[in-house]
């Protein structure tokens, strides 16, 4: 008894004491960081810094303000005062984000997505062997090859959407906001307790929620209400684009959730041939949503929590022995592992029988490659080939592959459907620039033999739509609003790494320190955490001139020999356009960029062909959005915040030239 009660005395002093020095030698190693000579902001707050300044970034400007007081490399406050190196500096950026393996994420944000992952293994959380292994994998199932297979099921879902919205113009009374398909029927019930104005779906989106004692340093999610009248002064303007008054008024409608529908189709039928229907369920208002969308819902809602108790377990590293999930996450991962299970079964055999006779055809054993076959297309063909590889260095672990398909679930749906609203929006702004993308992509006539039809045939390399699809890629301006829409309004804004050792990253050009002396380059220690903020490097007047922030796709059709065009390429070396929306780096140290940028472009671009083509889209001159982040950038109206993110266009079906009022025909 005597040595019980003793232990019960003991541990708590034990924990104390614990937790007093973990915390005193954090204090230390801030006090004698290097980053402590660097220029920087003061600090806000003690606990939590300059970060509910930065939560809002996007709308005040402020890392450009600060870059312009500090430098291209500062020091910012994170929780209790640890400094975050902030970097604007190309060859500083370059240099990161090109070793991504000297260069991790930091463990609260691999927490956070092996959360919306269901686990540690899924690319986007995976390190040094294991990522390479699995980023050799899927480059087969995201290569331009690949890619191209994917089109009709982009055409298909594209369609299906523009005929949703055309039934709703034509009879607009009847319109209504679908819930955003990946919601859960807790976030529904706080709904109808928290908003006196209930929307017309009564479901919050998984963002809206938080556990935390501290207010949510993020945006909260829900969906749009009930559309006000339609505008004067939009009626006007909509006068002024067909040239002639017409009787039938445009449509207000919230774009957001019924993109996020879109695209949720669109990577369950690509990447894992899996039906979620999330379209339909919304056209036909049933209220059921697919299982593996509840599922999935529950997993993101939790992964998007803000909790004190995340940054604890940053600071005093035992506490992560001490996690739990509650009931609601336990059965969401159960059903999804279930789900994910059940489809690689369901795949299996017909694959193992094609890739056999492919292998004996070709003789070559140890190459995971796709075929021509519906089988061999999807992300899931190519897991699946991959479990069963001969060649150790190919091959996934199951609990990889169910992995991947929560990652790219997550992944490759709200990037695409992020980036397309902000698109919209952007040609809302921008009417003269609508008209003319429109023009253009009417000079390309669908075929005859293809017609505005959503059933279609997949593409081989002797189906004659496939010259069609590979034309919409092409188109130069189609290419350069989707290049500028994704500079200005790109669905992941900041990205962080920590430093894995000591380390000196080189800079530009020599910046003077706090102390007043020269600094060629800046020094790191191991554990020292570096944002790179990749919204505001795209608007760095520097590299994009006086006019950064200003919607304009003209700038890329400039000549190669410009000098705007010679600034751009020899700044930041991103993945794709000279800009940081997909990421960066090499094959070589770990190439952390977007595997599924081509996969990305391809969809945004079909999408923009079938609904601009069209559908004119306009907005209300008085409402003014916001971008609200949270994971991914998404849009809300200023002076609705009680409303959660939305983006409420107008839309019509697009009218001749020589309007008479009828309807355009296709």
């Amino acid at each position: 008894m005597l040595s019980l009660a003793t232990a019960v005395l003991v541990l708590p002093l034990v924990l104390v004491l614990y937790f007093l020095w973990t915390f005193l030698l954090l204090l230390f190693r801030q006090a004698r960081s290097p980053l402590r000579h660097l220029p920087g902001p003061p600090s806000a707050s003690l606990f939590m810094g300059n970060l509910k300044d930065l939560h809002d970034q996007e709308n005040n400007g402020l890392v450009a303000r600060w870059s312009r007081s500090y430098g291209s490399a500062f020091v910012y406050r994170g929780f209790m005062g640890g400094r975050r190196l902030m970097l604007v500096d190309p060859v500083a950026i370059n240099y990161v984000m090109s070793r991504g393996y000297d260069y991790p994420k930091p463990d609260f944000v691999r927490d956070s997505l092996a959360s919306m992952a269901a686990g540690y293994e899924g690319l986007l959380t995976a390190d040094g062997e294991m990522h390479r292994k699995q980023r050799k994998i899927l480059n087969q199932a995201f290569s331009a090859a690949q890619v191209k297979s994917f089109t009709p099921i982009f055409w298909e879902k594209a369609i299906r959407l523009r005929d949703i919205w055309l039934d709703i113009t034509a009879s607009p009374l009847s319109f209504f906001t679908p819930a955003d398909p990946l919601t859960t029927q807790e976030s529904a019930e706080r709904s109808e307790d928290t908003d006196p104005e209930p929307a017309t779906s009564n479901a919050l989106s998984p963002t809206a929620l938080t556990t935390s004692f501290l207010p949510n340093p993020f945006s909260s999610f829900v969906p749009s209400k009930a559309s006000p009248p339609f505008p004067s002064a939009v009626r006007a303007r909509h006068t002024t684009l067909t040239g002639v008054e017409c009787t039938s008024e445009p449509c207000r409608l919230d774009v957001l959730p019924w993109l996020a529908r879109a695209t949720l189709d669109v990577i369950g039928a690509a990447g894992f041939g899996y039906a979620f229907n999330s379209l339909e369920a919304a056209a036909e208002r049933r209220e059921s949503e697919s299982e593996l969308a509840r599922a999935f819902a529950v997993i993101f809602a939790t992964a998007r929590k803000f909790r004190v108790m995340t940054i604890l377990q940053v600071w005093f590293p035992v506490l992560r022995n001490f996690r739990t999930e509650n009931t609601a996450m336990r059965q969401a991962t159960a059903a999804m592992r279930k789900i994910g299970t059940e489809l690689i079964e369901q795949r299996r055999e017909p694959i193992l029988t094609q890739t056999e006779k492919a292998v004996h055809a070709s003789e070559k054993a140890d190459v995971i490659e796709g075929d021509k076959s519906v089988l061999g297309r999807d992300l899931l063909s190519v897991l699946i080939r991959s479990n069963v590889a001969e060649v150790p260095t190919q091959r996934m672990s199951m609990n990889e592959i169910l992995c991947q398909i929560s990652t790219f679930l997550a992944a490759g749906h709200e990037t695409s459907s992020s980036s397309l609203t902000w698109t919209l929006y952007a040609l809302c702004r921008h009417p003269a620039t609508q008209v003319k993308l429109r023009a253009e992509l009417r000079s390309l006539p669908v075929p005859s033999s293809l017609a505005m039809d959503s059933a279609r045939p997949a593409i081989d390399d002797t189906d004659p739509h496939a010259g069609f699809f590979e034309q919409i890629m092409h188109l130069p301006y189609l290419d350069a609003i989707v290049r500028e829409s994704l500079r200005l309004y790109a669905p992941i804004t900041t990205t962080m790494r920590v430093a894995s050792a000591d380390d000196v990253i080189p800079v530009g050009a020599p910046f003077t320190d706090r102390r007043g002396r020269e600094c060629p380059d800046i020094r790191v220690r191991r554990g020292d955490i570096i944002s790179i903020p990749i919204q505001a490097l795209n608007k760095n007047t520097d590299v994009w001139g006086d006019d950064a922030e200003v919607f304009r796709p003209e700038r890329w059709t400039r000549d190669e020999s410009d000098e705007g065009v010679r600034r751009r390429r020899a700044a930041v070396q991103g993945l794709w356009g000279n800009m940081m929306t997909f990421g960066g780096g090499n094959p070589v140290n770990g190439n952390r960029s977007c595997i599924g940028y081509r996969f990305a472009l391809h969809e945004i671009k079909i999408f923009l062909y079938v609904l601009v083509r069209d559908l004119e889209f306009s907005i209300d001159p008085a409402i003014e959005i916001e971008k609200k982040v949270n994971v991914l950038t998404r849009p809300s109206v200023k002076s609705e915040p009680h409303r959660g993110n939305q983006m409420p266009l107008y839309i019509r079906r697009v009218l001749p030239l020589d309007c008479g009022c009828e309807d355009v025909h296709v």
